[in-house]
């Protein structure tokens, strides 16, 4: 049905989002420093949203960049904590409007 899919399209593109720079905070984590070529290839994701995320990471205070690479700031298990708690709200919510 196509009118379903087109309402939810904008979610889906968001939660990819999301889950990109998630999953980029983690291998920052783990692999740091750690530079914009190497997560592109660890990630198998273009360069240019690479540079993006980092981009939005850093504004959000979550990423340091060094000259050697891209650092997780003492933000991170702070923000991963809140991650958790944010998903099980949307689930919350998601189920509420299920059962409408």
């Amino acid at each position: 049905m196509a009118g379903v899919a087109s309402i939810f399209d904008r979610a889906f593109e968001e939660v990819d989002l999301i889950e990109r720079h998630i999953e980029m905070l983690k291998v920052t984590k783990e692999k740091q420093p750690i530079g914009i070529i190497k997560l592109s290839e660890v990630l198998g994701i273009p360069k240019h949203k690479v540079r993006y995320s980092l981009r939005l990471l850093e504004q959000e205070g979550l990423i340091i960049a060094t000259n050697d690479g891209a650092m997780v700031s003492d933000k991170y298990e702070e923000f991963m904590e809140e991650v958790s708690v944010r998903f099980d709200e949307l689930i919350e919510r998601i189920n509420k409007i299920k059962q409408k």
